[in-house]
């Protein structure tokens, strides 16, 4: 079925059509209908998936991590036009005829492109950016091979690096490998904390400086004085310099994402602010300015992430995000390098740090050198100390932290961990709260310390109630809930949830609640002058009612045991087993059965 474009002059002032307006010139195969860029995506993080897994047993995690995003920016590079045209292909399908020298051909072209060169008589740009380090490929057979060429069939130029990173991150985990395709958190979600946070904040900021340019240029407002000559600016060159300070601005920016998993949110972060740039560059030229090429770069992100795969599949993320929207908005020129380095994004454990402090012996003079903590200590000299993970500074802080009930910890983080975190956030964190909370807090203290100034996370939507939302109270008393969503469905390992939104930090914006002016937001994600936060228990209802005991897992023993036991003489410490051996029975169950257990049924100790 045809497809038909339509394009008014008005929107050639956007990037999309003026790309689309290119492709008519020079890539008219690009306007063919085909599949949709979601469908493409998907497709590719399927076929890499099983390259990802065959590769097992021939590397570490982090090689097979960093050899298979080698593989994809390749494929990225050759669709649009990095890599000379089929060179890639050509390799791939040599190596297809000869596996055993698969592995010298691609160390030969990532070799090239580390620091840019010949590659059998054909001229190789230089990428380097940390991707093309000197660790070279690993072993492929011909199986691997040949799901690489078909995997080249595919318009890899139109992969959607932020539903990329979040399939690929499945398809690599046995427990989220069956809610592949049922769901992936979409750009316009992530844009509702990045938007108010970093954006709104930027874009308020150039029509400030605009505002100065058009009153410099207009003569309503007086240049100043050099002060290097002690002469006054003429007004172009005092609106240039204007121009100047705000692009530094932006390209001195820092953004952190303190779980950044692939990446999506410093993609779309990067994008948005990229967007500012080149809409202020665009206007100062409609006044009179010189054009300006953009500046900012992937260097303006931060990242922490505990998994090396996801710590890797962000950087690809925001590289090839980064490629596309210079193509996007019509910069064809090559930058030197094609990439920058991403070394800001960390593998790293974002709440506490566990080195191990080693007592020398007589023979060793040297100091105390902290060692990451794999394993507990094997002899009596080491020392394991925990300590709070220090964040870097960021201007703005946005992300998605993980979710985990409190009665959950210590079953998926160990007792160890657990206690090292009880004990590091001792008096800040209910030991109750879920573990999201605890990314709340130490976004609270970057923001109390002046390292950051505003934040957006997504949490649990449970964070308005009980001991979670403890922090958001503190969060009330100390800082300035400006924006939130109370209850928002959302994506978690590919599982649709409930999530609130909470925006805090510095800044005179406007009060919304669910996109909703409003003139306060209480610390329960509510609005309005009842706060139901501020409720106190009446002492007229003590004793009145009370919840009753909750069963929190399995303790049941038999009535026949437990009889057994209550005969026993008393126990160790002089007390009877009748002490801690009770009947126990809820509401669920019926007269008859009560009967029942009265007399044979189970007993639970307590």
């Amino acid at each position: 079925m045809p497809s038909v474009y339509e394009i008014s002059l008005d929107d050639l002032l956007e990037p999309g059509p003026r790309e689309l307006l290119r492709n008519v010139f020079y890539a008219p195969e690009k306007l063919k209908p085909a599949k949709t860029r979601a469908a493409i995506t998907a497709e590719a993080a399927d076929k890499f998936s099983t390259i990802a897994l065959r590769l097992q047993g021939r590397g570490t995690a982090e090689e097979i991590a960093h050899f298979v995003n080698q593989l994809v920016f390749c494929f990225f590079a050759q669709s649009v036009k990095l890599l000379p045209e089929n060179l890639f292909t050509k390799l791939l399908r040599r190596s297809l005829q000869r596996p055993e020298q698969a592995k010298a051909y691609l160390d030969k072209l990532f070799e090239a492109m580390e620091s840019g060169g010949d590659f059998d008589l054909t001229e190789i740009a230089w990428f380097n950016g940390g991707l093309f380090d000197r660790r070279r490929a690993l072993r492929l057979d011909e199986g691997d091979l040949g799901l690489l060429v078909a995997a080249d069939s595919l318009d890899w130029g139109m992969i959607d690096p932020t539903i990329f990173g979040t399939l690929f991150e499945r398809f690599l985990d046995p427990d989220k490998r069956a809610q592949i395709g049922a769901h992936y958190t979409d750009t316009d979600k992530i844009m509702k904390l990045v938007d108010p946070v970093v954006l709104r904040p930027l874009r308020a900021e150039w029509e400030t400086c605009k505002q100065m340019i058009v009153g410099l240029l207009d003569g309503s407002i007086k240049p100043p004085m050099r002060k290097t000559t002690r002469r006054r600016m003429t007004p172009t060159e005092a609106a240039e310099e204007e121009h100047s300070r705000f692009e530094e601005r932006l390209r001195a920016l820092r953004i952190l994402d303190p779980a950044c998993g692939s990446g999506n949110f410093l993609y779309l972060a990067l994008q948005g602010v990229k967007d500012i740039e080149y809409r202020a560059n665009l206007e100062c030229e409609m006044l009179g300015l010189h054009p300006r090429l953009p500046l900012v770069g992937p260097e303006i992100l931060r990242g922490i992430e505990i998994n090396a795969m996801a710590a890797e599949l962000a950087r690809t993320t925001i590289w090839i995000g980064d490629i596309q929207w210079r193509l996007r908005n019509g910069i064809h020129s090559k930058p030197v390098p094609i990439l920058r380095k991403l070394e800001a994004i960390e593998t790293a454990n974002a709440l506490v740090t566990q080195p191990l402090q080693l007592r020398h012996g007589p023979e060793d003079t040297t100091s105390a050198k902290p060692v990451e903590l794999d394993l507990l200590p094997s002899h009596p000299e080491q020392v394991n100390e925990s300590r709070e993970a220090v964040w870097p500074q960021a201007e703005f802080i946005v992300g998605n932290p993980p979710f985990l009930g409190a009665k959950l910890l210590r079953q998926h983080l160990g007792d160890d961990v657990v206690e090292d975190l009880f004990q590091t956030f001792d008096g800040r964190v209910p030991k109750e709260a879920d573990l999201v909370c605890y990314w709340f807090e130490k976004a609270l203290d970057a923001v109390q310390s002046g390292r950051s100034s505003r934040v957006g996370l997504v949490s649990t939507n449970s964070i308005r109630g009980g001991a979670n939302r403890r922090v958001l109270d503190r969060i009330g008393a100390q800082s300035r809930i400006f924006e939130a969503w109370s209850d928002q469905p959302w994506v978690v390992d590919g599982a649709a949830v409930r999530v609130s939104l909470v925006c805090f930090g510095q800044g005179a914006d406007e009060l919304r609640l669910d996109e909703k002016q409003v003139a306060v937001i209480n610390t329960d994600l509510t609005a309005g002058a009842m706060d139901l936060t501020k409720a106190r228990r009446l002492a007229e209802n003590l004793g009145v009612a009370f919840m009753g005991d909750t069963k929190g897992g399995a303790f049941d023993v038999t009535g026949d045991l437990a009889r057994a036991w209550l005969k026993l003489p008393l126990n160790p410490n002089g007390r009877p087993n009748s002490d801690v051996l009770r009947p126990w029975r809820n509401g669920m169950d019926t007269e008859a059965v009560c009967l029942e257990l009265a007399h044979t049924g189970p007993f639970q100790g307590k």
